[in-house]
């Protein structure tokens, strides 16, 4: 989580970017009451990764219901990594290493953990399939890491 706290957004690489947008997506729409899946299908269509945009909704719902405390992401366009977005993409990259149990047990209630893990293991995977290796996401210190995607 301290990887990406505070960091600016443009610190992360391409796959960073796009799952940072995809979160913060997700939360928009459905604090207005819209479909996320409906409103980030043209991104995900976009980059090849339709297939893991279900999972990806799944995580997402999961993660909204049975946190313990409000997840509160920045709005789309914030250049800053807020701290729940920090816990959060370090979520993801511990996911992609099947090791999300240490983290999902800050986030969520323990009833809840097996559901998000199972959905987070399913997206990550479709996300990997699709190019988006989250395994190694990290901030850039120096911002000259180069894009995976």
């Amino acid at each position: 989580m301290y990887d990406f706290i505070d960091r600016p957004v443009e610190s992360l690489n391409n796959n960073g970017r796009f799952l940072l947008w995809a979160m913060r997506g997700w939360i928009r729409a459905a604090a207005q009451g819209a479909c996320p899946p409906a409103a980030l299908h043209r991104g995900f269509a976009h980059v090849n990764a339709l297939a893991a945009l279900p999972d990806f909704h799944v995580a997402l719902a999961l993660l909204n219901a049975g946190a313990r405390e409000t997840l509160t992401l920045a709005p789309i366009g914030c250049s800053r990594i807020a701290e729940d977005e920090a816990l959060l993409l370090a979520l993801w990259r511990a996911a992609a290493l099947d090791r999300a149990a240490p983290v999902l047990a800050l986030i969520v209630e323990a009833d809840t953990t097996r559901s998000v893990a199972k959905a987070l293991g399913a997206a990550t995977g479709a996300l990997a399939a699709a190019g988006f290796d989250l395994s190694h996401l990290s901030p850039s210190h120096h911002n000259q890491e180069s894009p995976t995607r």
